[in-house]
């Protein structure tokens, strides 16, 4: 089958080398790398009537342009995938907007990262039946086996992938307070020799706690080169103000999230407040700048 991908970066890239591996004719547009076409013009040209266009970029403005860029050169029937990690309502936006041009539209969540090249993509895929059905070649051969389901209209794709997200952090904060406990006990503990036994038998074993092993032989038991600050890329931002709408509580995620925002704090602001309270109301010593 074939398809044009938008975006070469460490996901696109791979998503297009499992395809070609798996006998889909591929056309490919990267400002920043080599491509198959020139510009989106060029793209849209180097692709068979239906077309289906694939954007891998990242969420925000770029998407926009590149969607509405996309909706100008496409002709009726056409559909375009959003694979990134948008928000789900911009998703149906997007979706009414290339309706009214007779356009498909379908919202593609993907889990995988840099090992899906390898492993396959979860695909979590929103849409209209008749667009979904025609491409799920594609999603087949991008996913591993039972990985791939269409799990709803527009904008379920990104919603479920948000929510995936959003309980992602949730269980690396986990591992992270656990693995933090043990480090500072009283017992000279070997972390990654404790992570490693826990991928056997463990009611804790998963992926992301081989990829925790992973870590520990590759830096050190004290992960002594990786700084401790943690970026977010919004989703798990999205499934709190979602949980919000829906008056659902999610208090793991959303302690998740704040110890990202913590992370990134060379010093409290919060914790001064505290100990200026703590000295005033009880005469409790603080530590000055000179005690740094």
């Amino acid at each position: 089958m074939q398809l044009g991908m938008i975006g070469l970066g460490r996901m696109g890239g791979n998503m297009t080398a499992r395809l070609e591996q798996a006998g889909h004719d591929v056309k490919t547009f990267d400002p920043n790398v080599p491509s198959t076409a020139g510009s989106l013009g060029e793209l849209r040209d180097q692709l068979d009537k239906p077309r289906a266009f694939w954007m891998m970029v990242r969420a925000g403005q770029i998407t926009d342009d590149t969607f509405h860029t996309l909706l100008d050169l496409a002709d009726r029937g056409d559909t375009i995938v959003d694979g990134g990690n948008s928000n789900f309502h911009d998703s149906q936006r997007r979706y009414a907007t290339a309706n009214e041009r007779g356009v498909h539209f379908v919202d593609a969540g993907v889990s995988g990262g840099v090992w899906g090249l390898k492993e396959g993509y979860c695909l979590m895929v929103g849409g209209d039946d008749e667009p979904v059905s025609r491409l799920e070649p594609i999603f087949t051969a991008l996913a591993p086996e039972n990985g791939y389901a269409h799990v709803g209209p527009s904008g379920a794709g990104h919603f479920v992938k948000m929510v995936h997200n959003g309980i992602e952090y949730g269980l690396m904060q986990a591992y992270a307070e656990g693995f933090e406990v043990m480090q500072h006990s009283e017992f000279d503990l070997d972390l990654e020799q404790i992570a490693g036994i826990w991928r056997y038998g463990s009611v804790v074993r998963s992926w992301l706690l081989e990829l925790l092993y992973d870590a520990f032989a590759q830096e050190g038991s004290a992960l002594e080169n990786i700084r401790g600050y943690v970026e977010d890329s919004g989703e798990g931002r999205w499934t709190i103000q979602e949980a919000i709408n829906e008056d659902v509580p999610v208090p793991v995620i959303t302690a998740a999230l704040f110890a990202r925002f913590a992370s990134r704090q060379d010093e409290s602001f919060a914790a001064k407040v505290n100990a200026a309270l703590r000295n005033q109301f009880g005469g409790h010593a603080v530590r000055t700048a000179k005690d740094a």
